[in-house]
């Protein structure tokens, strides 16, 4: 098995279904009686990671959100002023379906928009970094990365004590 692009560009082509759906629900979540309105985040890993930086896209009332190695690409950039989300992207540097191009694209999108934004890219570190039988997948640039998993979920906690307080 050989990785291509274009197996991945389903994404580009789905943004507005996505974003539908994500946003659904984001919305149903927020809907249930009880829930903290301000204390709303989404986290998501490979097609996940994809979805929750779309819902941001959307301007959908998350405090923030976590993508964790997957496309950072849009053929929907982000708008200044709608993205309401503080926004984490953590990608490993040896991945083939984040190439440094799209890091560069995504931060520029991010600081055109005026969004609270931070990429981490871990050095070396494959897709998906995180998952622990990436290393059986037989695709070149996978591999599980133990070092990058943990800084990652590191982030992402020192992410959410910035913004829903230590716990």
């Amino acid at each position: 098995m050989t990785f291509a692009r274009q197996d991945w560009d389903l994404c580009g082509r789905i943004p507005d279904l996505l974003r539908r759906r994500v946003r659904t629900g984001s919305d149903a979540l927020a809907a249930v009686p009880g829930v903290d309105l301000e204390r709303l985040g989404a986290i998501g890993y490979c097609f996940g990671g994809y979805s929750v930086l779309e819902l941001a896209r959307t301007g959908a009332p998350v405090a923030c959100v976590v993508s964790f190695h997957w496309l950072l690409e849009t053929k929907r950039p982000a708008v200044a002023g709608v993205v309401k989300s503080r926004v984490l992207a953590c990608t490993g540097s040896a991945d083939p379906i984040v190439p440094r191009e799209q890091v560069t694209a995504f931060e520029k999108e991010m600081a055109e928009a005026s969004v609270d934004w931070q990429v981490v890219t871990y050095g070396g570190a494959k897709h998906p970094f995180t998952n622990t039988a990436a290393d059986s997948i037989p695709m070149p640039g996978f591999g599980y990365s133990a070092t990058a998993d943990a800084r990652s979920w590191l982030a992402m906690r020192k992410l959410f004590d910035e913004v829903f307080g230590a716990r």
